[in-house]
């Protein structure tokens, strides 16, 4: 997969579709890599017209480890953030939006539609608060607007998001990243078989940073909230969420929806914090249907959309 250095880092990506049309940069939640996104989503949005860019958040993949910056002690920092402490983060979410635009420059981009799942939610909130004249579109997944006024994830959730793993070796990484996401994927699919956790062994082989997701951990709660700032993006924007989410629970969504100026919601049926099989149907098609009405409606758009992006 190739790479380049961008914002000061290493910066991993891949990219599938047509080079000519319309772009869509994918970015991945906490912990999470590019091999992470199901194949079936990534074919069902370049069959619909896209040009599909996946990139490695820093501390992630095949970007840069930036262990140089120090260790987080994950349970320390939730504990002072449950106390009204300030929290302290190695880098920010910002510097995560500003790794997203040196891919753009990297790959000469101009403006590119802008999806999010969780922490990339929340990257791509930066992008459209900071960067708004490099994207076309803002699509946010089970994400937050980061207001502390929200409800709590479930507890079993929150705790097995911080638990660290019994053993390290190639199995027992597996299974606890599978068990894992059989939690925050909610009741109704089992997401090692069904969801994202049938990936795990992908990722595990590829590489393994507790501390970079420790990092990422600290960027997320470090971040406070961005509901002033997202009243001022002026964006199409489409809040995709869960209402079966036990770790970013609906009202999460719904706040990012309520705080920009006409974005639409979709509240997804039984859906948790994943991206069951089953549904990517429904999801390519609810994003592709969105995706082709912002281009039908840009300046000098409809040259520049093949007819398989509706």
């Amino acid at each position: 997969m190739p790479t380049f250095t961008g914002n000061g880092i290493k910066l991993c990506f891949e990219q599938f579709g047509a080079r000519s049309d319309p772009p869509l940069l994918l970015l991945h939640g906490i912990g999470c890599q590019l091999v992470q996104w199901p194949p079936t989503f990534i074919k069902g949005l370049a069959e619909r017209g896209l040009r599909v860019i996946c990139m490695d958040n820093r501390d992630m993949g095949l970007s840069e480890q930036l262990d140089a910056l120090g260790q987080v002690d994950a349970t320390a920092m939730l504990t002072a953030m449950a106390s009204g402490q300030a929290v302290k983060a190695p880098y920010t979410l910002a510097d995560m939006a500003a790794d997203a635009i040196a891919l753009l420059d990297h790959l000469g981009i101009e403006d590119a539609h802008v999806l999010g799942v969780s922490m990339g939610g929340m990257i791509a909130q930066h992008l459209a608060i900071s960067h708004s004249e490099r994207l076309r579109s803002l699509i946010a997944v089970m994400s937050s607007s980061g207001d502390p006024a929200l409800p709590p994830p479930a507890p079993e959730a929150a705790a097995v998001l911080v638990t660290p793993p019994p053993a390290t070796d190639r199995d027992s990484l597996i299974e606890y990243q599978q068990a894992m996401w059989d939690v925050i994927g909610g009741e109704r699919y089992r997401s090692r078989t069904e969801g994202m956790g049938r990936l795990a062994a992908d990722a595990i082989d590829r590489m393994v940073s507790p501390q970079g997701f420790a990092r990422q951990l600290a960027a997320i709660v470090a971040d406070g909230s961005r509901v002033e700032r997202l009243a001022q993006v002026e964006l199409p924007t489409l809040v995709i969420h869960g209402d079966a989410d036990p770790l970013v629970p609906l009202a999460a969504g719904e706040s990012i929806a309520h705080a920009i100026p006409g974005a639409e919601l979709e509240t997804i049926k039984d859906m948790g914090h994943d991206l069951p099989e089953s549904l990517i149907p429904t999801l390519v098609a609810r994003i592709g249907r969105f995706l082709h009405n912002v281009e039908a409606n840009r300046p000098l758009s409809p040259d520049r959309i093949r007819g398989g992006l509706a």
